[in-house]
């Protein structure tokens, strides 16, 4: 009998750093076959043991989604659980975005989630069983300015979670969402280095909302959640008997939704316009 037969397997998205990795580590220690996949195969090798594989997986190459979940059904023959991680948060106001920038993030975030779960379903059905966990936000449900572009990458993450977790139930197939708030990671430096560079850009007429901007995601930073937390979150997700569809996965995104989501739109708007300036100018 394989080695491997017994153990359940899990493919995971974007294990080069945060959330990823430490998913893929918790799992192995529960007892999972885990293909740990990145864009550069490089940044994964080092996590290689017993039970991780580590796999060269770009989100945005349909050859090479196709290539990983090939090569995870030739090694392993089954593939019980999908955790779409991979995603990064583009900053920056949306009249100034580059479409392909904009194009990238859908493609990352959201499209390329969206593949993966294709690919996988097939044999999750025959197999009557199977769960699908993609990592959200809990900006998959409310919008921060200067960061729009990645917002609506999640809120599309969202509402194609909704319809897959209603159409795949009678086969088996579970899908959930996990959102975090603020987590300890490159993500958040990511999304700071954004907002400096359009800070630089002294001809834009946005640039003086940016020095407040970056003074937010600092102060973000120092409230957020490490990576190892949420990996348990998704653990849980993985094996809880009925999940829920969504696990707010960080104190501070339960304690934000749970304001910003009793806030009408004037509220929320209110909210932002005192905290990075964004105050009309009369007169003009």
């Amino acid at each position: 009998m394989n080695e491997h037969s017994n153990q359940p397997v899990v493919l995971i998205t974007g294990c080069s750093t945060g959330i990823g990795r430490a998913t893929a580590q918790l799992l192995a220690e529960k007892g999972w076959r885990v293909f740990a996949s990145a864009r550069q195969l490089g940044t994964v090798t080092n996590l290689t043991s017993e039970r991780i594989t580590p796999l060269r997986l770009d989100v945005t190459d349909e050859a090479s989604m196709n290539a990983a979940v090939q090569e995870v059904l030739a090694k392993a023959r089954r593939i019980d659980a999908l955790v779409n991680n991979a995603g990064y948060a583009q900053a920056g106001p949306m009249e100034e975005l580059n479409m392909d920038e904009i194009r990238r993030q859908f493609e990352t975030n959201t499209f390329g989630a969206l593949r993966l779960a294709q690919l996988v379903l097939p044999t999750m059905r025959a197999q009557g069983a199977g769960r699908v966990v993609n990592v959200s936000t809990m900006g998959g449900r409310v919008v921060i300015p200067f960061i729009g572009s990645y917002n609506a990458s999640k809120f599309a993450m969202e509402a194609m979670s909704d319809a897959l977790r209603m159409e795949t139930r009678p086969f088996g197939v579970r899908v959930v969402l996990i959102e975090p708030g603020g987590v300890r990671t490159n993500f958040n430096a990511a999304a700071n280095q954004g907002a400096q560079q359009h800070i630089v850009n002294t001809n834009s007429p946005y640039n003086r909302f940016f020095v407040p901007m970056t003074r937010f995601i600092d102060q973000a930073e120092g409230m957020s959640s490490t990576p190892e937390s949420v990996a348990k979150v998704i653990f849980r997700a993985l094996t809880t008997r009925n999940p829920r569809a969504r696990y707010v996965a960080t104190p501070d995104a339960r304690v934000m939704l749970a304001i910003m989501l009793r806030m009408s739109d004037g509220m929320r708007d209110a909210m932002w316009s005192r905290m990075l300036g964004l105050r009309e100018e009369r007169g003009t």
